[in-house]
């Protein structure tokens, strides 16, 4: 049975893509978090869609 590397970046269902994508989610989800805290508005709003 091959391993294979988790960290790899590759695209398709691989285990290093849904890793990456996880990471970059959380990282995505803490922006917002941080930009709606600094601002006291959401990340909607100040895009002007709400």
């Amino acid at each position: 049975m091959l391993k294979e590397d988790r960290n790899t970046w590759s695209f398709g269902f691989t285990v290093g893509a849904e890793n990456w994508n996880g990471r970059l989610a959380m990282i995505g989800f803490v922006a917002a978090l941080v930009t709606e805290l600094a601002t006291g508005q959401g990340v909607l709003h100040l895009l002007g869609l709400i």
